[in-house]
């Protein structure tokens, strides 16, 4: 095949080397994943992989007659740290989200109050009205 390349190659200087590759590798199928069918595993509520989880994945290769646990594989293990560092990675999100619910819940009960503090400096009486006020609370004040 390789020696089939290089003659094409060379009695041919006008394709491009990705032309050539895309044509040689025109009917090769890359993987076996590409044959299975992916609409009916979603249809049964299945992972795309059939590999990511189950029995054959999770549970050990072989078990004693004596009831011992079976060691660890390695592959589990690696499972298992990356399940931790989700987890991990889970609890960290969710506590910046209840501190940035918290801190916008805070920010908008200061800006209520910094409001309501421009309004009550605002909205003062003024001259003769607040003399007649006073002394009007005196007179009552004096009853």
């Amino acid at each position: 095949m390789a020696l089939l390349v290089k003659t094409f190659v060379r009695s041919s200087h006008s394709l491009e080397q990705g032309n050539l590759i895309r044509l040689c590798m025109r009917n090769v199928q890359t993987s076996s994943s590409l044959q299975m069918d992916q609409k009916w595993r979603q249809r049964q509520g299945l992972t795309a992989n059939p590999n990511v989880y189950g029995p054959l994945t999770n549970l050990p290769d072989y078990s004693y007659k004596d009831g011992r646990p079976t060691p660890i594989g390695v592959r589990h293990k690696t499972r298992i740290e990356k399940q931790r560092e989700y987890a991990a990675k889970i609890l960290q999100l969710t506590d910046e989200v209840d501190f940035a619910v918290k801190r916008h819940e805070q920010l908008q009960k200061d800006e209520e109050e910094r409001k309501q503090q421009i309004l009550d400096r605002k909205l003062r009486e003024k001259g003769n009205l607040l003399t007649a006020n006073i002394v009007k609370d005196s007179t009552v004040e004096s009853k």
